[in-house]
């Protein structure tokens, strides 16, 4: 296994584990870094849930929570992924990785530099290929999704989600006030319009369209007023399809495995 490629992946929300997922099949060795916190919507595919519960499934792989770089390799000669708590990167000076992709998906550059790996990528706005970053992928829904991007930056945050079925803006569900979530709904579990889905303290949070409750932030998280805390499908079809992987998170994976391919980063 010590021949094998090492790569670092910040960040381990849905479209950032749809990256490390197509990275371990390919046979990478991938330490997956996380912030204290995570806060993903879609928890049933988010690698970075092991912060909480110690480990994570994402269709049939293994994520494991670990506390120093040292115990990455028994976790890869198991057959899982490692994941640790580093917001700042310090791992990346003791693992030396062939490659690095920051999938945070912040909207803004949390300190990634072009100097922490031999080949750096980043998904989405808030990079600069050629200046912060090697290459950039196209995130926002459309023609251009996956696009890979050698010379300048992806198309800024528009703040509205991609159309689905006829809806955008009404997918996607804010938290009312800042408190605590309570959720009464779970994840798969099919809403109507006007439900309350959840509590943040005594304030209810609504559903705001008939469909598939397709990701809902973790019971406890203390939210901030205005967070993204939900997300609505309203094709209750796509019930099934809650705990797997989006065509979004693999199409931009494939651009990822292609820039570490055409660059000789070879698994």
């Amino acid at each position: 296994m010590e021949h094998k490629t090492k790569l670092i992946v910040r960040g381990g929300g849905d479209l950032a584990s749809g990256v490390i997922h197509r990275l371990y099949r390919c046979g990478y060795q991938v330490l997956v870094l996380e912030c204290k916190r995570p806060s993903a919507i879609r928890r049933e595919v988010s690698f970075g849930e092991a912060v909480y519960d110690g480990t994570s499934c994402v269709e049939g792989v293994t994520g494991r929570l670990i506390t120093k770089v040292s115990e990455c390799q028994k976790v890869w000669e198991n057959g899982e992924l490692p994941i640790l708590v580093d917001e700042s990167g310090e791992a990346v000076k003791e693992l030396k990785p062939d490659a690095l992709i920051d999938a945070i998906l912040a909207k803004r550059n949390l300190g990634t530099t072009r100097d922490m790996a031999p080949l750096t990528v980043a998904l989405g706005p808030g990079f600069e290929a050629g200046k912060d970053v090697d290459f950039v992928i196209e995130t926002q829904r459309g023609h251009d999704l996956a696009r890979i991007i050698s010379r300048g930056s992806a198309t800024p945050n528009t703040g509205v989600p991609g159309i689905i079925a006829g809806y955008g803006k009404e997918r996607v569900i804010h938290s009312p006030a800042a408190g605590i979530m309570h959720n009464r709904s779970r994840i798969g579990d099919i809403v109507e319009k006007d439900q309350i889905i959840a509590m943040v303290d005594e304030m209810p949070v609504y559903a705001s369209l008939t469909g598939v409750l397709r990701g809902i932030i973790r019971d406890g998280y203390k939210v901030p007023k205005g967070m993204k805390i939900a997300d609505i499908d309203p094709r209750k079809e796509q019930k099934k399809n809650c705990n797997t992987i989006s065509d979004k998170a693999r199409c931009i994976a494939g651009s990822v495995v292609e820039v570490l391919m055409a660059n000789g980063v070879l698994p």
